[in-house]
């Protein structure tokens, strides 16, 4: 199949599967006389694989280690079952993290009295160090 049906039926973007083929995920396919790219059947279901590990949120890095697990019969279940449970606690941290947010903005915005500008709360509660209690989500940076 062309690289649109395969599109259709993985419900991956085109350009999504030509990244996949770039980065290493998916092999290139074979071509058919007039140059275009040959699907088949096992590469849809790779496809539907890591669109469905992007789905629940693994990283590609993640997913390419699922895809060699998943390629190796003699890989014990296990490890699998240990690279899923890492990433659900992730999760659930990201989830905890931002559930602390939206306390604290539900507070802050708790706090707006509507006032004018020189006297908004949420403004103001920016302002002030320590007035948020979430710490930053993103690598490097401080709250």
């Amino acid at each position: 199949m062309k690289i649109s049906e395969a599109a259709a039926a993985s419900g991956c973007h085109l350009e999504t599967i030509r990244y996949y083929e770039r980065s290493g995920l998916v092999s290139p396919p074979k071509r058919t006389h007039s140059g275009y790219r040959s699907y088949t059947p096992a590469d849809v279901d790779r496809l539907r694989f890591i669109s469905r590990g992007r789905e629940l949120g693994f990283s590609l890095e993640e997913i390419r280690s699922l895809l060699r697990l998943d390629d190796d019969p003699t890989m014990s279940c296990r490890d699998v079952d240990a690279m899923a449970r890492t990433h659900l606690a992730d999760i659930q941290g990201r989830i905890a993290e931002l559930q602390r947010m939206a306390s604290e903005l539900e507070r802050v915005i708790a706090d707006c009295a509507g006032g004018e500008r020189g006297t908004c709360t949420i403004l103001g509660a920016l302002r002030r160090p320590g007035s948020a209690q979430v710490s930053c989500p993103e690598p490097g940076c401080r709250s």
